[in-house]
């Protein structure tokens, strides 16, 4: 099993129709305050937030343990619509990876991720990824 990249528009309208597939934002707590996060609330659901790594770049060992055991107590299995989100598209990747190993097989990065790229002014969140795409967020 491999990570699929998928679209931004694409993860939302699979969240959309299926109602069991989760979105889980792997970026920092600073990144969720002050940059905001997708918000599902039209569509009667939340985004789950667990950092991948910590500010100094340092991967959660026990990430895949943690979400894991959440997903259960929420009655999602291994067949469960994951979609994963940070800032571009890297730490997304990783976290999706991890839990394929840990027995999660439908585990998608959202391409772009919340920014995108920089555009020629070094801006974020213009270019691609989920806020330039006009999907729902919130400042968190």
């Amino acid at each position: 099993m491999s990570v699929d990249d998928v679209p931004a528009q694409e993860a939302w309208a699979r969240l959309e129709t299926d109602p069991a597939a989760v979105l889980i934002d792997v970026r920092t707590k600073a990144e969720w305050t002050f940059v905001g996060v997708p918000d599902l609330s039209a569509l009667g659901r939340q985004i789950v937030t667990l950092e991948w790594q910590s500010l100094d770049g340092r991967v959660d060992p026990a990430f895949a343990e943690r979400l894991s055991g959440y997903l259960k107590q929420a009655g999602k299995g291994g067949d469960t619509e994951l979609f994963f989100i940070c800032r571009s598209g890297a730490r997304s990747r990783a976290a999706a990876e991890a839990m394929i190993s840990a027995g999660f097989g439908r585990c998608h990065n959202v391409a772009d991720g919340f920014e995108g790229p920089p555009d020629s002014s070094r801006q974020r969140g213009k270019v691609a990824g989920w806020k330039a795409a006009g999907l729902p967020w919130a400042q968190g």
